[in-house]
């Protein structure tokens, strides 16, 4: 069965720890995407996974089998790169047909095979060009097709998508998950686009330094995020994170100092197991009310930037204590640069953070 694991890898070049005890299991039809800063790991660990880096300790299993001493080429692995990795000399359809030669196909197999993957991939048409003559979608979409004519374990990919444009992404993330799903494969995709990750995975593992931080579905790291690292990570505009002292809890509200004001926010039961200290707040750009009236549980601010943003406009806001706040409003909400701002906090999108950095929930 098509399933890819790796139990507590962690890779060393030197004294430097490039990753770090990963673990991380992708069953056969899932695709999973390590999504993280550069610099993270997450390359580091596909590579392990395909056999190009060998793991300073822990296991890579592909198929149920411990693949730690076999070559990439004996790991039955295909893997799309970032910069496509072409036959320049060869014709697209030699360059699809290229990884069965291994498998010693009469020429009448391998012709129809690459004609199958060729029409799915939409380069039927293109089959005799070389790849100097064909566009940058049509080579990221042959890149792909190589990867598929054969039957292989799993699939991995290291950046698919970022040599491409706006819109050519935008066309090519639909077309490379409808090709995944009907091939019932442990995928593996390397990503720094949030994007790309949240449209494409069944699962997200967000690393960092070296560490996976949090596996979850596209909702789950969304909604609630494990640390504020990931919140901070996942979510367009950011999420405002601010700093408040902690008071009190008492029917489903905590009392805190936020942003120079003492504000009642709705908060989970588990709250209420913190001692009053220093915790970290985050609230979405989108889980604010701009209301009329000060109330106890707004928190007072002054719009200094407008930016639209066509069925919504981004407004930064500062608070009394000099702090700054994002906040989105639909179009039709008019507000002017200096306009004073109360806003409500939706209980139920608003996170609180203990001070070891992790989220606090029931």
């Amino acid at each position: 069965m098509s399933t890819i694991e790796i139990r507590k890898v962690t890779k060393q070049f030197g004294s430097f720890t490039a990753v770090k005890d990963a673990d991380l299991k992708v069953d056969a039809g899932e695709v999973v995407c390590l999504l993280g800063p550069s610099g993270c790991g997450k390359t580091t660990t596909l590579r392990m996974i395909a056999g190009l880096e060998r793991a300073t300790s822990g296991d890579v299993i592909i198929a149920g089998q411990r693949m730690n001493e076999l070559s990439p080429q004996k790991r039955n692995i295909a893997m799309v790169f970032q910069f496509y990795a072409l036959y320049p000399a060869l014709t697209v359809g030699q360059n699809i047909a290229m990884p069965l030669h291994a498998e010693r196909l009469s020429k009448a197999e391998a012709d129809q095979r690459v004609m199958k993957v060729a029409r799915i991939m939409h380069l039927d048409t293109v089959l005799d060009r070389m790849p100097n003559q064909i566009s940058e979608g049509e080579k990221q979409r042959l890149a792909v097709a190589r990867a598929i004519v054969r039957d292989p374990n799993c699939f991995l990919f290291d950046e698919p998508l970022s040599r491409l444009d706006v819109e050519l992404r935008h066309s090519m993330r639909g077309q490379i998950k409808e090709v995944l799903q009907g091939l019932s494969k442990a995928t593996v995709i390397v990503t720094h686009d949030q994007l790309e990750a949240l449209t494409m995975a069944n699962r997200i593992a967000i690393m960092k330094d070296g560490l996976i931080e949090q596996v979850g579905t596209p909702h789950e790291v969304f909604a609630k995020p494990a640390n504020v690292f990931v919140a901070s990570f996942i979510g367009t505009p950011q999420m405002n994170l601010v700093e408040a002292d902690l008071r009190s809890f008492g029917n489903g509200m905590a009392r805190v100092v936020l942003a120079g004001q003492e504000v009642e926010i709705g908060a989970n039961a588990a709250v209420s197991t913190l001692k009053p200290s220093k915790i970290m707040i985050g609230i979405r750009p989108r889980a604010f009310t701009a209301v009329q009236e000060k109330a106890s549980d707004t928190i007072g601010a002054q719009a200094e930037l407008i930016e639209p943003m066509g069925a919504e406009t981004l407004i930064h806001a500062r608070t009394a204590a000099g702090g700054d706040i994002r906040v989105v409003v639909p179009r039709e909400k008019r507000v002017k640069v200096g306009e004073a701002l109360n806003l409500r906090p939706d209980p139920g999108q608003t996170h609180f953070f203990g001070e070891d950095g992790k989220a606090v929930r029931a």
